[in-house]
């Protein structure tokens, strides 16, 4: 496969996990639709007598905090649909770690095991997206060594 094809295809991971994270933190984005969407949690909590703390009821300072994360998250997102490049898809998943880390973090804590599937797709796209710019990299630079001699 040569260099082009290669980033091609990481370009469309990074696209890819960009949807993915539109997807999910478009709805925290607001406070009326953090707050809709967090009382489904909730529901779904009880409903499935899951194990872990059952999330609590948000007041409007933290649907603020909720709201800012939302909107951040989804704006990086369109920016990575708009410029799916190698390097946004590195810090992203450096960004995908740490989301990963406070998820289990807070899973060991005693936290709700609605937390569990979150993880496993947060894991997932890490190791996607981080394995595609790992391949990319590597033959990225196997390229341009071989182009300087």
């Amino acid at each position: 496969m040569n260099p082009n094809e290669k980033l091609r295809v990481t370009t469309r991971v990074v696209r890819a996990s960009a949807l993915y994270d539109l997807f999910v933190t478009l709805p925290f984005a607001t406070p009326w639709t953090a707050g809709l969407l967090l009382d489904h949690l909730r529901q779904l909590h009880v409903h499935l007598g899951l194990p872990g703390a059952m999330p609590p009821d948000f007041d409007p300072l933290h649907l603020f905090f909720v709201s800012l994360f939302g909107t951040i998250v989804s704006l990086w997102a369109a920016i990575r649909i708009w410029r799916p490049e190698p390097a946004f898809g590195a810090a992203d998943t450096v960004g995908r770690a740490a989301f990963s880390l406070w998820m289990a973090q807070a899973l060991w804590m005693g936290q709700t095991y609605i937390l569990v599937p979150m993880l496993v797709l947060e894991l997932g796209w890490f190791f996607v997206q981080g394995g595609a710019i790992l391949w990319w990299s590597h033959r990225h630079e196997h390229a341009r060594l071989a182009e300087a001699t």
